[in-house]
């Protein structure tokens, strides 16, 4: 049966080669289900609701991309989108959360519309290369800068604005030395090395008093407070406009530069071109869908699952094991809650010492797109230097990409090379410029 269902035989591979490739997809993405309750929970969410609700959304959205487009390519919460979703929409905008999964709703079905036509390639062909690397990157040292201020390593100054903290504070020493211990893991090349860096911080937080002892396996925790709390009325506000499209957006980049480098990788594309790509983007846009139904953020193809295509895994099936242990995740809620508990400072703010080094080292890795922007244009230079510097510095993707969009519409035109810029970019830009305006 898994033999006709999955065409083993005929990509080549056999059921022990895609179970170990699954354990080993699940292995480099598990750090979200600890990093997706305590980012979420940092805006008023339940923290076990969203534990759960991660899990099982990005378990059936891993097992539909397996049998629907046979494609071992593990998906769960964007990193990115969810700092967007708590920090610029919720707490930077003042937002509800039920209102931002309502928009989440609204940006995956027009995703999952959209993906049975061919407005998505034209997007993407529309948006400069410059501005899609310049978003990844400004997207890292965003979720970087999160990851410094909780550790304690880096502290609000009121002389500017930011200042090195202490580091002779528990919570400061506990970080530093999970960093440490994760980057050389990382540097090993040892599956898995995120998540063994959380739990070896974890671990060392227990003697410093850092972190409480609350078990490791338990009760399964209720979906009720975030389960159907969505508010998709709400979220057809028009102020809400840029936010959807931000949300659809990341996502669009996200799942189809996955899925592009990933097939890459397991040799998957034909002419350039992946078979197929329908009904995986599909299955990635239903993610989003289903993720923002059970409570929580955008769900999105995962490059770590390219740990996995080296392992061997070449179908489907290797997503029915991966998916299969995020629902046995759902039992180590404990674990979870010790990892992702908050830390009382002295000024009242709430510091998370034992997965900010892995949001540290998450953002490091996503700025090695800066090499692919062409410097020595300075059309294109500046534009990518603002999305970068603008986000992290004004604590929010939106105006990071506005800020982008903008300046090189502005530049191409100044310059007289405004044919160079597609009309799908003018009209973004535009949109941008009327939200400063008149919002």
């Amino acid at each position: 049966m898994l033999q006709n269902l999955f065409k083993l035989q005929e990509k080549g591979t056999n059921l022990k080669t895609e179970a170990v490739a699954g354990i080993t997809t699940f292995m480099t993405l598990s750090y979200i289900i600890f990093v997706q309750p305590t980012v979420l929970s940092s805006c008023g969410m339940d923290f076990g609701a969203v534990l759960v609700a991660t899990c099982v959304a990005s378990a059936i959205a891993t097992i539909v991309m397996g049998l629907y487009a046979n494609y071992p390519v593990a998906l769960a919460p964007g990193m990115g989108q969810n700092f967007f979703f708590a920090y610029t929409v919720v707490l930077g905008m003042g937002i509800s959360w039920q209102k931002a999964l309502g928009a989440v709703f609204l940006s995956g079905a027009l995703f999952l519309f959209l993906s049975f036509f061919g407005f998505r390639e034209k997007l993407i062909d529309s948006i400069p290369d410059s501005l899609k690397q310049a978003i990844a990157v400004g997207i890292g040292l965003f979720v970087a800068m999160i990851g410094f201020q909780w550790s304690g390593i880096i502290v609000a100054s009121s002389g500017t604005l930011v200042s090195l903290g202490s580091l002779h504070t528990k919570p400061a020493l506990l970080s530093t030395l999970g960093l440490a211990v994760t980057i050389i893991l990382i540097s090993a090349r040892i599956r898995g090395a995120l998540l063994w860096g959380i739990l070896a911080t974890a671990l060392a937080g227990l003697p410093l008093g850092v972190v409480r002892y609350h078990g490791i396996v338990g009760k399964i925790p209720s979906l009720a407070p975030t389960f159907f709390k969505l508010d998709i009325a709400g979220a057809f506000d028009l102020g809400l406009v840029s936010v959807v499209f931000v949300f659809f957006f990341l996502a669009l980049f996200d799942s189809v530069g996955t899925l592009i480098g990933v097939s890459d990788q397991a040799g998957f594309l034909v002419n350039g071109k992946l078979p197929r790509a329908k009904q995986a983007l599909a299955a990635d846009a239903f993610g989003s869908v289903s993720g923002s139904v059970f409570g929580t953020s955008t769900i999105t193809a995962y490059v770590e699952s390219a740990a996995g295509v080296a392992e061997g895994g070449r179908t489907g099936l290797a997503n029915m094991v991966t998916g299969a242990m995020m629902l046995l995740s759902l039992f180590f809620y404990p674990l979870a809650r010790m990892i992702g508990e908050g830390v009382a400072m002295a000024d009242g703010s709430q510091i998370y010492p034992v997965v900010a080094p892995v949001l540290i080292v998450v953002g490091s890795m996503m700025l090695r797109n800066v090499s692919r922007i062409p410097w020595g244009d300075t059309t294109v230079a500046i534009p990518a230097f603002l999305t970068m510097t603008v986000m992290p510095f004004a604590f929010s993707i939106t105006e990071g990409i506005a800020f982008g969009f903008i300046s090189y519409s502005l530049l191409k035109i100044v310059t007289g090379r405004g044919r160079e810029v597609h009309g799908l970019v003018y009209l973004f830009a535009a949109l941008f410029v009327a939200r400063y305006v008149f919002l």
